[in-house]
């Protein structure tokens, strides 16, 4: 085949003590498509089959030293060279004890002294064609395996995004189910107040109309209006942080200050539970954040340390280490218990079993917000003695 690339071409190794029988060999098989190698001993012989993947040999049988049935069996002893198709060259091919022998040493085939052309190229193309059928087939295994392989790693991708989808779908029939029962609440507190006040009105009943009891209405309508606005925002929020589009504004401001304005918007919901504020920070530490968003955090870290502290004090303090904000927020509370740790950032998920008021999602978009800052938060608790929340912040994110 003119132009065949040598990578492409069959490798033949011819191997003859007699210089001029090589020659005649090596000119009876020259063609295109096959690159040949000869060797003049076994010992060279076996140094080119380190070296080429030989398709095919042809060993003369009678050469000194080493002979070609010897040749052979050490051929046969080597993985790398034992499925070499072996032709032995030979004038006493005729001879049955050497035809015997020389198929228990691995010959496929004999070829007779004097060599007539048409015989050899017959014999040797034979087992050139067999050899290319057998690259051929091999690489078709090997592409048959590749396209299996791509197979199964398809089939375990789609498996997985099956688990995925059905875990979508089971995490949001649970947020709809948890949202809608959430939602209700409060607005039935409201439906109820309405028609109560209406039916006042019907009836003339005016001393239901005070000025105190009016306050105590706003008040509570406030309140339910306060709890509403909380659960939506932590459905958009829960929205926004699936769909990877909770947005960053950042800005410089002094954390210290942000956590004592917190605190003082807080006094009447902190005076109501008689949990006493305890602050331990000294200087300003400015640093770039979300100011929204941190004030989020540590809003709803505060609520929870209020909630479950049980009138108990409540200690913050705000430090810094090299390049970070550390800011501790600790009650003196019912704590939590240890298996409840590994699982209070989850989705829908509330810090103690027995709490089943709001949506479970505080926590969880608590420590999203910390990790969009590249900070992370941590907690430390022990029932009946409090927990503990550290929060870590890169001072510029």
């Amino acid at each position: 085949m003119p132009g065949s690339n040598n990578k492409d071409k069959l490798e033949i190794l011819i191997v003859d003590d007699v210089k001029d029988n090589l020659l005649a060999l090596r000119s009876l098989l020259a063609r295109d498509d096959v690159n040949i190698s000869q060797a003049r001993s076994g010992i060279e012989a076996l140094d080119l089959m380190m070296k080429h993947d030989f398709s095919l040999a042809l060993l003369d049988v009678q050469m000194p030293g080493m002979d070609g049935f010897e040749l052979a069996e050490l051929m046969r002893g080597s993985n790398r060279t034992k499925n070499i198709p072996i032709i032995f060259v030979t004038a006493i091919a005729k001879d049955q004890r050497y035809v015997f022998k020389g198929y228990e040493s691995g010959a496929v085939d004999f070829l007779s002294k004097p060599l007539d052309p048409h015989i050899v190229n017959c014999k040797v193309n034979v087992f050139l064609e067999l050899h290319q059928q057998k690259k051929e087939l091999q690489k078709k295994v090997e592409e048959l395996n590749q396209i299996q392989n791509e197979q199964t790693k398809l089939l375990i991708l789609l498996n997985k995004t099956k688990e995925e989808l059905q875990q979508a779908v089971s995490i949001r029939e649970e947020f709809m189910s948890i949202a809608g029962h959430e939602l209700k609440t409060p607005l039935t507190a409201l439906k109820l107040q309405i028609q109560v006040r209406k039916r006042n009105l019907e009836k003339g009943n005016d001393s239901s109309f005070t000025t105190e009891t009016l306050a105590k209405m706003f008040d509570s309508d406030d309140k339910q209006v306060g709890r509403l606005t909380r659960l939506i925002d932590d459905m958009l929020d829960i929205s926004r942080i699936s769909s990877g589009k909770l947005s960053m504004n950042l800005e410089g401001f002094d954390l210290c200050s942000l956590i004592h304005d917190i605190i003082e918007r807080h006094h009447e919901l902190i005076k109501a539970s008689g949990n006493q504020i305890e602050i331990d920070s000294h200087e300003p530490i400015n640093g770039k954040w979300d100011k929204f968003r941190i004030e989020q955090v540590i809003t709803n870290l505060l609520t929870n340390a209020i909630r479950y502290g049980e009138g108990n004090p409540i200690k913050i303090s705000i430090s810094t280490k090299p390049g970070r904000a550390v800011i501790v927020i600790k009650d003196n509370g019912i704590g939590i218990v240890e298996k409840d740790l590994k699982r209070i950032f989850q989705r829908f998920e509330r810090a103690t079993e027995k709490e089943v008021s709001g949506l479970g999602l505080g926590l969880y978009i608590v420590s999203q917000i910390i990790e969009a800052h590249k900070g992370f938060i941590q907690v430390e608790s022990l029932p009946g003695k409090g927990s503990s929340f550290t929060i870590d912040l890169p001072l510029s994110p």
